[in-house]
């Protein structure tokens, strides 16, 4: 049975986990009834919303869960108050407002810190869109709000804890020290291509593995920026002209495969004369790592400090993803309210959820095609249980019972490889449209008004996505790279007087390299062009430390010092000059000497690359 399920397409992991999230929903919506909760089909919303498969996820989500609940909750609130004393169009206003600055700092987080702060935009919606004929209400909906998602969250964590997996760092420990011991093994890499997109290719794969292993402990988040801090340490040593051999280093490698970071700490501190040297950041950073056997690190190893670690973060893919929620709540809630349609609130409900969750996806556009899918399936199972099931009840028991079959259509969604982004939204949407009671209420074609105005919801946000700030991976790249160029600009246009954290700079530029190869690797015909790019832009970062410390130094002559304070000033107008003017760094190339002038004849060709990249 299982041979024959795995061969039509289903993944029976995805399967048993689906299950046991599907029975835990119900469970909680039967929970919620019986303690005489309004709502009972949102604490099922929120199994589904909260459930993880690794423990340390399912209590931080369940946490967020809880927390971004309470805040849109008391946001929510406020605004239906606020209509009420001022303007309905304080409603409205606010509402964009929020949800705006929500998904605005939400985009600029990572993990389900994210998830968190979005919650916070939407759960406003889901307390302010509701019921807006009974505004009078809303403390009472915003308690069973409340009541429901915290039950839900409860029934997750107790059902999910005990079987979900633990969070295990040793493995990513693993696989980190592995690569760099055969990176160390091999003497670092030679000076074909290929080496290099390798190991930047695995050191991406696993930073972005790592965020999910820090969800849950404050622990494992600690061990995670130190296996982060050893990532970025390797950076440098993969882009450097000539990279640092030694015999010597095969023993560090020897020690790291046997999982003694100690002693191969010790090693490699003695192996690198110079402490700011790429093999001495990674000694350093080696050292940190909390030793398996418990044993003390001897503190003359960490003769500087761990590398920094600081991450890139899309502060324009962040701008824009907050003015097109905004945008899009403000102009649809006018309509709304110059137009007075009964269910446009759950068509606003929708959209807030759609434009602003989603924007954290790497292609909003092409996920949303499987969630309008997902919704359409929902919204029909939510009319067969309204028309069909539900009608044959004598009593609410009877209604659950008689749900309890579609509720378990959805694990058969999850396990398939066709389905199983549109499976969540298939629960979703029929949870919300679905609340037990009787006697039951309305007409048929006002379900179908209701469904066509909760489906209206993600068409208008692919339409978003496609047409106001079109997002995707091409246009995360470009973001990436256009933040790059002005930070380079700005460090370069900084003047000699004013200081700068270089750790934090190097740190960041480090991480940006993986970002843009990870990202690469997924787009057509784009790897040489992060190739490129990475080396463009760590090359010209380290361009303008160099002259920096020319130009401040006070044994530099003055024609070197001019012909430095030339090339910061060329680099300075990196993000907004056409020009492929070299002679500035062929200036200052000749005037110095060996792997200086070696260095800045390379950041030569960097910038003109950068340049032609646009």
């Amino acid at each position: 049975m299982t041979d024959r399920l795995t061969r039509n397409g289903f993944d029976i992991a995805r399967l048993r986990f689906a299950a046991r999230t599907a029975l835990a929903c119900w469970l909680a919506i039967l929970l919620a009834w019986l303690m005489g909760l309004e709502h009972p089909q949102w604490s099922g919303m929120s199994v589904w919303a909260a459930s993880q498969p690794l423990r340390g996820m399912l209590l931080e989500k369940s946490f967020f869960r809880m927390f971004g609940t309470l805040v849109g909750t008391v946001a929510g609130i406020g605004l239906v108050l606020g209509s009420q004393m001022v303007h309905p169009a304080v409603l409205v206003v606010g509402l964009a407002v929020w949800i705006g600055l929500c998904t605005w700092f939400g985009n600029l987080q990572r993990g389900v810190v994210t998830y968190g702060t979005v919650l916070a935009g939407y759960s406003a919606s889901m307390v302010a869109l509701l019921d807006t004929k009974h505004p009078d209400l809303v403390f009472h909906l915003g308690a069973d709000r409340l009541a429901t998602v915290l039950t839900g969250v409860v029934v997750a964590t107790l059902v999910g804890y005990y079987f979900a997996k633990r969070t295990d760092e040793k493995d990513l420990r693993g696989r980190v020290t592995r690569l760099v011991a055969r990176l160390l093994r091999e003497g670092g890499i030679d000076q074909r291509d290929g080496d290099r997109r390798r190991y930047l290719s695995e050191l991406a794969a696993i930073d972005e593995d790592l965020e999910p292993h820090a969800a849950g402990s404050i622990s494992s988040r600690h061990e995670i920026k130190r296996l982060r801090a050893v990532l970025l340490a390797v950076v440098p040593l993969l882009m450097q002209r000539t990279p640092e051999r030694d015999p010597r280093t095969a023993s560090v490698a020897d020690a790291l495969e046997r999982g003694d970071g100690t002693r191969a700490a010790r090693l490699l501190s003695t192996i690198s004369t110079e402490t700011e040297s790429p093999l001495g950041r990674l000694a350093a950073a080696l050292a940190e790592l909390v030793p398996e056997d418990g044993s003390a690190v001897s503190s003359s190893i960490r003769r500087v400090p761990a590398p920094a670690v600081f991450l890139h973060r899309d502060w324009l893919g962040a701008r824009e993803a907050g003015l097109r929620a905004g945008g899009g709540m403000l102009l649809f809630g006018l309509i709304w309210l110059f137009t007075g349609w009964d269910f446009g609130g759950f068509m606003l409900l929708g959209l807030s959820v759609m434009i602003s969750l989603f924007s954290t996806f790497e292609s909003p556009a092409i996920t949303m095609r499987h969630i309008i899918l997902g919704q359409f399936l929902g919204v029909l199972a939510a009319l067969a249980v309204r028309w069909m099931a539900w009608p044959i009840a004598a009593n609410e028991l009877q209604q659950l019972l008689l749900f309890f079959p579609f509720i378990m259509i959805a694990p058969l969604l999850v396990a398939h490889r066709r389905t199983v982004i549109a499976a969540t939204d298939f629960s979703m949407i029929m949870l919300l449209m679905s609340q037990p009671g009787l006697p039951l209420t309305g007409t048929f074609s006002d379900s179908i008004v209701k469904a066509l105005a909760v489906l209206a919801g993600p068409v208008v946000a692919l339409a978003a996505y496609l047409f106001v700030f079109p997002i995707n991976l091409q246009r995360r790249q470009q973001h990436l790279l256009e933040i790059t160029r002005r930070e380079l600009a700005g460090l370069a246009a900084t003047p000699l007087s004013e200081r700068i954290n270089r750790q934090v700079l190097e740190a960041r530029m480090y991480h940006r390299v993986l970002r843009l190869v990870r990202i690469s690797e997924r787009l057509a015909r784009a790897e040489e062009r992060a190739k490129v790019a990475g080396k463009a832009m760590f090359v010209l970062q380290q361009t303008v430390f160099l002259c920096r410390e020319l130009a401040s130094a006070s044994n530099t002559t003055p024609t070197v010092r001019r012909a430095a304070e030339l090339v910061m000033g060329r680099i300075g107008k990196l993000d907004n000059n056409p020009r492929t003017d070299t002679r500035a760094f062929r200036l200052l190339a000749e005037r110095l000497n060996g792997s200086q002038a070696q260095a800045v004849s390379d950041a030569g060709r960097a910038y003109a690359s950068l340049i032609a990249q646009g």
